[in-house]
């Protein structure tokens, strides 16, 4: 009886020590999140990311979040104790994680972090974002075609180059349809704040605009202009149909699912390194959502035009001839704008009024 007690005991330990092998043979990828997963837009996509490498990868990985994170110290003291709990890559989703990124990357040097949409990088800190630009051109497009008032609204988070960049791209292709349309930009300085962003929303219908584009997570400002009626408003990171096929005609989707599977990977294989992506439309990294019923044939015909010639490389939606707001020369004829211009970018193009606040 002795022996077959010391050989279950045995058995036991063996069995244990084989799933704690198990366990730790898992890849553990950690995502923080700015927002709510139930955003409907930036934080829901990306979770949806999330969700695409459990179900791609299954019992070779483990995933874990942390939603709501305020950018800054928060953050700091979150991917640190992610990085404690053992993880072994964290992606870290919004801009003002960038710098708390870096700082946590640096005391954990066998940890991969990937930090969404911003330009810092180290040797095990990769940085990634999508040309949500290019999408901006599609419904820039669609908004000089439809506008009635001639007066387009936009909603801001923060003044950096990622959303200059959409509010530029999109004037751009408006005043190309409309010579006549004028952007009213109302900075809202959140990202995600139901709230604010239906204040921002009604601020620009009561003052006569009947399009609202946002570079805002929650789907607030279709709200406010479903109150309302006949306000055109466009879908932000996710496809927001539910408020098809007016106001919401169509939308910009982030599509990350691919990016987070590849990136895993690319860990449980050891082929990971350090890179910058940046894709847009032909990648899929950016797709356009269906261009409702309530946008005329000729302009949804226009706008699927405009999409598959970005799609291909034939366009670049900074092509000139284009001059910035003072005047001066920005892009030539036929010139097209570098990727370093484009990072950084930090001006209104000609025809925007306003200052970009500090």
């Amino acid at each position: 009886m002795k022996f077959m007690k010391t050989l279950a005991t045995g058995v036991a330990i063996a069995v244990g020590l084989s799933g704690a092998a198990l366990a730790a043979d898992k890849v553990k990828v950690g995502f923080v999140y700015v927002g709510p997963v139930g955003d409907g837009g930036w934080t829901y996509e990306h979770n949806q990311g999330r969700l695409a490498v459990e179900a791609e990868l299954g019992d070779a990985v483990e995933t874990i979040y942390q939603e709501s994170v305020p950018e800054g110290a928060d953050a700091e003291a979150v991917l640190t104790q992610m990085a404690l709990g053992g993880a072994d890559l964290i992606f870290t989703t919004s801009f003002g994680y960038m710098d708390p990124t870096l700082a946590v990357a640096a005391k954990f040097p066998n940890v991969k972090f990937e930090h969404a949409t911003g330009f810092k990088r180290s040797d095990n800190v990769s940085t990634y974002s999508a040309r949500f630009y290019e999408g901006r051109a599609v419904q820039g497009l669609i908004a000089g075609r439809m506008t009635k008032t001639n007066k387009i609204g936009y909603i801001g988070s923060f003044p950096i180059p990622e959303v200059i960049r959409g509010i530029n791209s999109a004037y751009i292709h408006a005043k190309k349809v409309n010579p006549d349309v004028e952007f009213s930009v109302i900075w809202a300085y959140t990202w995600f704040d139901p709230a604010k962003e239906a204040d921002a929303a009604t601020a620009l219908i009561e003052t006569g605009h009947d399009v609202i584009l946002q570079h805002t997570d929650s789907t607030a400002p279709q709200a406010a202009a479903e109150k309302v009626g006949n306000i055109i408003t466009f879908g932000q990171a996710s496809d927001m149909a539910e408020y098809g096929p007016l106001p919401r005609v169509s939308s910009i989707i982030d599509n990350w699912a691919p990016y987070y599977i590849a990136r895993t990977k690319a860990v449980i294989d050891g082929t990971w390194a350090s890179t910058d992506t940046w894709d847009g439309i032909g990648a899929g990294m950016v797709g356009i959502g269906d261009i409702s019923s309530a946008v005329p044939a000729d302009v949804r015909a226009e706008a699927e035009a405009l999409r598959d010639s970005i799609a291909s490389g034939a366009y670049q939606p900074f092509t000139g001839p284009v001059n910035k707001q003072d005047g001066s020369v920005w892009l030539a004829a036929g010139e097209t704008a570098d990727d370093g211009t484009l990072a950084g970018m930090g001006f209104y193009v000609e025809g925007l009024t306003g200052e970009i606040p500090n």
